[in-house]
């Protein structure tokens, strides 16, 4: 599935464009607790979560998470969107809540991330 058509799903503002492309994510995972998010088996995959703390971005890139979605509309101060950019990780900001999205994201078509 696409960044696009991500953000299609989730009626998502993008806050940072990917400059790939062809970027394309595999699964999707779901977490406030960044140390769980570290428990997935989740390379190209998108993280949806409520918080927006540098860890965030941190997490991501160890994790090999091609893509965030912040839930509620949140949206992170200008510094997490800096980090992200230069990471090359796509932001984005969805007005649902992260059991609305995750399910409209599997519905489509888009499986879970495993535990390892």
């Amino acid at each position: 599935m696409t960044l696009k058509e991500i953000a299609e799903i989730l009626e998502a503002d993008i806050l940072v464009d990917s400059t790939d492309q062809d970027l394309e994510i595999q699964s999707a995972c779901s977490a406030d607790m960044m140390s769980a998010v570290l428990y997935y088996d989740a390379p190209n995959s998108v993280l949806i979560t409520g918080l927006t703390q540098p860890q965030v971005i941190r997490t991501a890139e160890i994790a090999g998470i091609k893509l965030i979605v912040f839930v509620f509309n949140k949206k992170p101060e200008q510094v997490i969107i800096d980090m992200a950019r230069q990471k090359n990780i796509p932001l984005l900001t969805t007005p649902f809540c992260m059991y609305s999205a995750s399910g409209k994201l599997f519905q489509a078509g888009l499986p879970g991330c495993s535990g390892k």
